[in-house]
């Protein structure tokens, strides 16, 4: 009876606390707080990976644990799928509006294309191995799975892409610096030269009049 109580104690404070304080949004205030502080494309990334692991890792969880009366288990698993679909949207929203400015984010991208294969795999395994709950979440985890899988082409598509132009970008650089030295170092020979010529005039003297001769 004492582990029956604890066990129900740790699932009705947990659920509420993972399920963002029931507020009905798919991030918690720790987590728009994090993205306020990942300005950084690639750093943001990297946020809205963690936040889509979370879910999956809460999925996993509490989809293989015995059916409670008192907690409507079925629906918070619904609802960590809707969340991982959203960051995933927020995700792509985010790599398509900064590949559109042209701005650099090849590190999150490396990231990503590293760390969500696993979480492909992970849908892919909640999916082949039905629990209790599997029917009523089966077309989120689908969706969810889609979603997921096209986030990664945009991802593989874009840092692709931003290889070749910031390379490009790189070597237009280095052949501008190249071309900088090399003037310098033509006018720095210039100016020697001339240098030269000066005080060799100096040491000359003035042009003699013909008229003194």
């Amino acid at each position: 009876m004492r582990t029956l109580m604890t066990s129900a104690l740790l699932m009705a404070i947990s659920l509420p606390a993972a399920w963002g304080a029931e507020k009905g949004d798919f991030l918690t205030d720790a987590e728009i707080e994090r993205l306020r502080d990942a300005q950084d494309p690639s750093e943001r990334i990297a946020a809205y990976l963690e936040f889509g692991q979370l879910r999956l890792a809460r999925l996993d969880d509490y989809r293989n644990r015995p059916a409670n009366p008192d907690y409507d288990v079925p629906e918070y698993l619904e609802a960590q799928l809707d969340e991982f679909i959203r960051i995933t949207d927020a995700l792509k929203d985010w790599i398509e509006d900064h590949y559109n400015r042209h701005i650099d984010m090849r590190v999150g991208l490396k990231k990503f294309l590293e760390l969500g294969p696993h979480q492909i795999e992970q849908l892919h395994h909640i999916e082949e191995s039905p629990d209790p709950y599997s029917a009523g979440y089966h077309q989120s985890l689908i969706d969810a799975i889609d979603d997921f899988a096209d986030a990664l082409d945009g991802a593989t598509k874009a840092l692709s892409e931003q290889t070749k132009m910031f390379g490009e970008l790189k070597r237009q650089e280095q052949a501008t610096a190249q071309s900088i030295k090399e003037n310098e170092k033509e006018e720095k020979k210039r100016a020697k030269t001339e240098s030269k010529l000066r005080k060799k005039d100096h040491e000359a003297g003035p042009p003699k009049d013909p008229d003194e001769d």
